[in-house]
This record gives structure tokens, C-alpha cells and sequence, in this order.
């Protein structure tokens, strides 16, 4: 891989993140809870996001590489108690940040049919090209990755809302270990197996034929 095109990955990744968290800050916000608003959360600026492990030298040794790209933002602090409905409003605000990356990935499919689909707008070029590529393909596997329903996941918090409060409050024992299950798939490359079709499904979305 180029080093420009490593950056403009790395680039497009930082964003989504940032997209991401910010979406969850402000579905927190608007449900009630203003801690991540505090904290300057509410913001589309990386800078408060970043976490330097999960943020920039994970995802920065994965691109160069040569393996499947993995990372992670710092989370937003939420209160569950400032929420109007904590129960329901958590699900919300966990589900707020890969639905965030789905519509971003909606609009990278979009903008690379119309502009290099549809017709020739792009005016063949390869930065356009490139950036709205990977920009719909991360946002998809971002978007599915988060909601695989292990804590500290937002699939884990998704799923909590499901649960009676004792199978609950069992499953919340899972978190310490979240991480080290989801490296543990990483490395058995079950990860991959979830990664691969996403990928298949946004290229066929980008380029079928209507």
C-alpha cells in the first residue's frame, strides 16, 4: 500500500470515529444526559476523541501493516441516571454511533454511483475515488463491528435493553474480558468472516448496474 493512500485511510478512519462518538455525545445530550456535552464531546473535531492506542498507533501499525484494520475511540462517558428513560434510552444512545456509520456509509455508496457510476463527474479522479471508496466500506464494517453484542460493544449495550435485569446485570461480568474476547476473534480471524461479506455487499451496492 501507498503511504498517500495509507493516510487517506487513516484519514477517513479518524472521521468516522469521530462521527461516531459524536453521535452517541449528542443522542445522550438530547435523551437527557449532558456529561459528554461537558466534556466537550458533542463535536465532529477528532482532538477530543482520540484515543492514542486505539486511535493512532493501532490503526496506523494495522494500515502500514498489512493486516485487517482494527481501532477504537475514547469512549463517551454516559450517566445513565441523567437519562430520561435509562433503560430504553441507553439502547438509543449505543445505537446512536454505528447507525451514524451506516448513513455515512449510505452516503460514500450514493456520491460513488453518482459520480462515478452514473456518470463521469468525478472526472476520473483517484483521491474522489478513493475517499468515497474506503469511506463506505469502513463505515459498514465499523458500523456492523460495533454492534456485535459483546461488552464494551455497542451491540452489548443494544442487547442490554432485551435482557431481564438479572441476565443483565450477569452479562455486564462479561466487560472486563470484552476486549480480550474480541482480539481473541481477531486473531482466530473470526472477525474476517464477519469483515469479508460486508465488503462483497457495499461493492455490489457501488457497482451493480441499475
Amino acid at each position: 500500500m501507498s503511504l498517500a493512500l495509507g493516510f487517506l485511510i487513516y484519514l477517513v478512519l479518524l472521521f468516522s470515529l469521530s462521527v461516531h462518538e459524536c453521535a452517541h455525545a449528542w443522542t445522550a445530550y438530547r435523551l437527557g444526559d449532558p456529561t459528554a456535552r461537558y466534556l466537550g464531546r458533542v463535536t465532529l473535531n477528532p482532538i477530543p476523541h482520540i484515543d492514542v492506542v486505539g486511535t493512532v498507533i493501532f490503526p496506523l501499525f494495522m494500515i502500514f501493516g498489512g493486516v485487517p484494520l482494527f481501532g477504537w475511540a475514547k469512549p463517551v462517558p454516559v450517566n445513565p441516571y441523567n437519562l430520561h428513560n435509562p433503560r430504553r434510552d441507553h439502547m438509543w444512545v449505543a445505537a446512536a454511533g454505528p447507525l451514524s456509520n451506516f448513513a455515512l456509509c449510505l452516503v460514500g455508496i450514493l456520491l460513488y454511483r453518482i459520480f462515478f457510476v452514473e456518470t463521469s463527474l468525478g472526472g476520473g479522479s483517484r483521491l474522489l475515488h478513493d475517499f468515497l471508496l474506503y469511506g463506505a466500506i469502513l463505515n459498514a464494517v465499523l458500523g456492523t463491528f460495533n454492534l456485535i453484542p459483546i461488552p464494551p460493544l455497542d451491540g452489548g449495550g443494544v442487547i442490554e435493553r432485551f435482557l431481564s435485569p438479572a441476565m443483565a446485570q450477569k452479562f455486564e461480568m462479561i466487560k472486563p474480558f470484552g476486549m480480550l474476547i474480541l482480539f481473541a476473534f481477531l486473531l482466530l480471524g473470526l472477525l474476517h468472516l464477519i469483515i469479508m461479506p460486508i465488503q462483497a455487499l457495499v461493492l455490489f451496492l457501488m457497482t451493480v448496474p441499475l
